[in-house]
């Protein structure tokens, strides 16, 4: 890829493979190993060239990470601003805890009844063969606090999907878009949410059209800031519970 010429040496191994956070580790360990700084110049060539592969190869996840990083300074300075406002997200903030198998014991998840919130985050995972190591960690933001904010985004996607109770199909990952996008502001959740229907089936698209975008809208706008949401200390409190608190309806077709 000859956007990488103009990206630091260090950086563009980085780029070839996916960068999962360390055991363990501490997310400021995390940065300073694999924080690369980039000029305007880099930073513009890995835009344009993330945003390419990333709309030729959708399933390219370290372009779409790559093109999140680049061009979400402003939403993640909003999407901070949002968690400031939470005593939950202040403390998510302070902590920086990270969600890998490492730090989330998913045997104790494992044996959580299916309606509370860790017993579902373990069936997800199993349902749709995911794993919370999959999340590439940060490189191209300069400001740590905000790097944070976008580690955090990407190791709560499952969780979102969890909540919202939508699979790993691109239907499911259309719908959970909409509501990133109108809750984090996103440039890359913007274009998945506008363009990923593009690429939907005929079928999916009628219900999408008809059930998905409606309930998806009124979510992203209605649910409390998903982000605010310490995860890690709510495994054991039950769905319905955890619904009524973030103002979440799940969705629900008609037969």
């Amino acid at each position: 890829m000859k956007l990488l010429l103009s990206v630091p040496k260090p950086c563009r191994m980085a780029l070839k493979r996916p960068l999962c956070s360390g055991a363990g580790s501490r997310f400021e360990d995390d940065f300073e190993k694999h924080h690369c700084p980039t000029n305007f110049f880099q930073r513009s060539l890995l835009t344009v060239g993330s945003a390419a592969i990333s709309i030729l190869n959708p399933h390219r996840g370290d372009m779409i990470a790559c093109l999140a990083e680049t061009t979400g300074d402003q939403a993640l300075r909003y999407m901070k601003t949002c968690m400031e406002q939470s005593e939950e997200g202040q403390q998510i903030l302070r902590d920086r805890p990270r969600i890998n198998t490492t730090t989330v014991d998913l045997d104790k998840l494992h044996k959580l009844p299916a309606d509370t919130l860790g017993g579902a985050y373990y069936s997800f995972l199993v349902k749709n063969r995911v794993t919370p190591d999959s999340r590439m960690t940060v490189q191209f933001v300069d400001n740590i606090e905000l790097a944070y904010v976008v580690q955090r985004y990407r190791e709560a996607h499952d969780l979102i999907h969890t909540v919202l109770q939508m699979p790993t199909n691109m239907l499911g990952e259309v719908t959970v878009k909409w509501v990133e996008a109108l809750q984090f502001k996103l440039p890359m959740c913007i274009s998945g949410a506008v363009f990923g229907p593009l690429r939907l089936k005929t079928k999916h698209r009628q219900l999408y059209l008809s059930s998905y975008l409606p309930w998806a809208l009124k979510t992203g706008q209605s649910a409390e800031f998903l982000l605010n949401i310490y995860f890690e200390k709510r495994w054991q409190q039950p769905l319905t519970e955890f619904y009524q608190e973030v103002n979440i309806q799940p969705l629900v077709l008609n037969q």
